[in-house]
């Protein structure tokens, strides 16, 4: 079924049919949107029903159809009012009886942005709270004091402040901070997807400073705030604390790689600062192994993603280590040892991160693949037949130094 002939049958029994949410707000902002959802008003179930028998129902608070529309399954929803009666996003009282107006639908919505509708066939654009406005100024508002009915919300203006490079108004970041009580209480794979989002954006920064700036960092990722304060020596670190470092070294990792689980690792890097005793700043001696165990200490609060985690535990060890080499059987090690992130992390990931760390990258890892692929031109296979067990690997060892060494040489000949 066309679109076209979707909403011409919907308008012939008396209903209206409308495309929110994202699609709309996207298609403002000059970005190609993706999946279109429909929203229907002026309609009871049982008549959808009878004009959409092969839909599919998979809402379960509030119906919400598949309904295959241009050789796509899209979802359709009824036009619905919620009142908060509970703690969290489930804590809601639906009604969505065909009297529900559009206006009333788009009033629940977190932020104005995403509270337009454009109305089918004409696609007349639906927007009571003005926000094709604010996405021409790219301001995240939400309509309403409605926005603290469910907590997650708060991340997710923080999360589309990072992505589409918009800032929050006074009043959202005020909805935010209210937020914080019911926040504590929420499924943590909420949190976590909303962080993986945020980690995908372009400057996953302005995620973290938007929960910061509302008082809600704390409360979501402690680990994190735990780095505000942290001070560090200013020869080494003139953009300030440990937390300063931390947002600048997520947002070069950003720009040097897409992978998520390297984003991550960049992210927690120095997490062990935060525990670092008072007494001992600036310094921070030993927060490598600090790290690990607040990197533990998250896992146990959240569940977090294996490659997260793998990632995250290789970059805490060996993020200060890799600059700092020059024995040749200390750089094949690492180089070796790398290699076997794949595929959770490639050398170049690793790179992104130990370069978004220290602005700069030794000559070993610039030439990383180039002194590997020499390395891996040497097995054990290769080794003397009188050679056997522990014997073996520690020919090989120094086979593929000495092959690192000459290949080495010569890059550095080149340079």
């Amino acid at each position: 079924m066309t679109e076209e002939a979707f909403a011409e049958l919907l308008r012939a029994n008396g209903a209206r049919v409308f495309i929110v949410g994202g699609w709309v707000r996207d298609a403002l902002r000059h970005v190609r949107p993706h999946d279109k959802d429909y929203m229907v008003s002026g309609i009871a179930e049982a008549d959808f029903q009878q004009l959409f028998p092969a839909a599919q129902k998979v809402g379960h608070g509030f119906p919400v159809y598949l309904v295959s529309i241009d050789g796509s399954l899209s979802e359709v929803a009824f036009a619905r009012k919620e009142k908060k009666e509970g703690r969290g996003y489930r804590g809601f009282r639906v009604s969505y009886d065909p009297s529900v107006t559009v206006e009333e639908d788009l009033y629940r919505r977190d932020t104005t942005m995403n509270s337009m509708a454009l109305e089918l066939p004409g696609k007349q654009l639906i927007d009571p709270y003005h926000g094709a406005q604010d996405v021409a100024d790219k301001v995240i508002r939400a309509v309403s004091h409605h926005f603290t009915e469910d907590p997650v919300r708060a991340l997710r203006a923080a999360r589309q402040a990072a992505e589409f490079g918009f800032s929050i108004t006074e009043e959202t970041i005020r909805y935010m901070n209210a937020c914080r009580t019911e926040l504590q209480h929420e499924p943590q794979e909420r949190i976590v997807a909303e962080l993986r989002r945020a980690l995908q954006s372009p400057r996953p920064s302005v995620f973290f400073r938007a929960l910061e700036q509302a008082d809600i960092l704390a409360v979501t990722f402690p680990e994190l705030s735990l780095l505000i304060g942290k001070t560090q020596p200013p020869e080494y670190h003139p953009e300030g604390d440990a937390w300063q470092h931390t947002m600048q070294v997520v947002d070069r990792a950003a720009e040097r790689t897409p992978n998520v689980a390297a984003r991550f690792a960049a992210l927690v890097h120095d997490i062990g600062k935060g525990m670092t005793p008072k007494e001992m700043e600036p310094h921070h001696y030993g927060h490598e192994l600090r790290g690990l165990e607040q990197l533990d200490s998250w896992n146990r609060r959240v569940t977090l993603p294996k490659d997260w985690l793998r990632a995250g535990r290789f970059l805490i060890e060996q993020h200060m280590r890799a600059p700092l080499l020059e024995r040749p059987g200390k750089i094949a090690a690492l180089l070796l040892l790398v290699d076997k992130q794949r595929p959770v992390l490639r050398l170049a990931d690793f790179n992104a991160v130990i370069e978004a760390d220290h602005q700069s990258l030794p000559d070993y890892l610039v030439h990383g693949e180039a002194l590997l692929a020499a390395m891996h031109g040497v097995s054990g296979k290769d080794a003397p037949s009188g050679l056997a067990g522990r014997a073996v690997g520690q020919w090989l060892a120094e086979r593929q130094t000495a092959v690192l060494v000459k290949a080495l040489a010569a890059v550095r000949a080149r340079a």
